[in-house]
């Protein structure tokens, strides 16, 4: 069984470890929303300073959500708007340090004050985003950019 773990190491080290804890919840799981609920549990425990965190998955030229930790959000975000809509669309991770400068943001709980949208890659196509708002603005940085990368492609890689 999962049990929490003390992140005691740096930042980079302690992302190494979220990432191996992600390989074994996955591991052998053929379950798509098995294993986007654990991936979005996963995150929300380990993450520090964060309100939501979890998924929009294509359907057409929409991202529609998927498994989550937080507030009930928006259900259907066309691409090209807000920030999921534009990580989707770009197909590149989306880092706003402040969403209220975001031109077109989609403010689905009006305490986010920073973002990170990851989008989820599968042969060149966009299968979905991994989305983490934050209360804090300047929350995400650059190692967050490269480790939720890396997050995102063991998980994509195991559908």
């Amino acid at each position: 069984m999962f049990h929490s773990i003390h992140y005691t190491g740096t930042r980079e080290e302690n992302y190494e470890l979220v990432i191996k804890q992600l390989e074994a919840l996955i591991s052998g799981e053929p379950n798509l929303i098995a294993n986007l609920a654990n991936a979005a549990a996963l995150l929300h425990q380990f993450l520090d300073n964060i309100n939501w965190v979890g998924f929009y998955l294509a359907e057409g030229e929409e991202l529609v959500l998927g498994p989550f930790q937080g507030l009930p959000a928006c259900v259907r975000i066309p691409f090209g708007k807000g920030v999921c809509g534009t990580a989707a669309q770009n197909k590149r991770t989306a880092l706003v340090p402040d969403v209220h400068l975001f031109p077109g943001h989609i403010a689905c709980d009006a305490a986010s004050q920073s973002e990170i949208v990851v989008p989820m890659l599968k042969d060149g196509n966009v299968i979905g985003v991994l989305d983490i708002d934050s209360p804090n603005k300047n929350r995400f940085d650059e190692i967050d950019q490269q480790y939720l990368e890396k997050f995102v492609d063991v998980l994509v890689a195991s559908l």
